[in-house]
C-alpha cells in the first residue's frame, strides 16, 4: 500500500557496540527519510525505534542486518507498533 505509515522497534544482537552502529543507523535512517531513535543496551545489543513509510521501514530493517563494516549482526528481532509517535528526525539516545 503506497503511503502507508509503519512503526517498529528492532533489537539488534551480535557485535554491534563499539563499532559505530548507532551513528551508522542514524545516517541510514535519515537517508531513508525515517524518524525515531537508536540506543545501546546493557546486554550489548542495540535497540532502535523507526517510523516512516512502509517501504522505507522495510528497507531499514534489511539494512539493520548488515550494519557498518565492523559490525557482525547475529539476530534482529522486530516488533510491530501502532504507528502514532510524532518523532521529529532520528537521534541517538543514551
Amino acid at each position: 500500500m503506497v503511503g502507508h505509515r509503519r512503526e517498529v522497534r528492532a533489537r539488534v544482537y551480535g557485535n554491534v557496540q563499539g563499532v559505530g552502529y548507532r551513528i551508522w543507523a542514524r545516517g541510514e535512517a535519515t537517508s531513508l527519510g525515517l524518524a525515531g531513535w537508536v540506543r545501546n543496551e546493557a546486554d550489548g545489543s542495540v535497540t532502535t525505534q523507526i517510523a516512516g513509510l512502509d517501504e522505507a521501514v522495510s528497507a531499514m530493517i534489511e539494512r539493520l542486518w548488515k550494519g557498518p563494516s565492523e559490525a557482525s549482526v547475529s539476530r534482529v528481532d522486530v516488533e510491530e507498533l501502532a504507528a502514532g509517535n510524532a518523532f521529529v528526525g532520528f537521534r541517538i539516545v543514551a
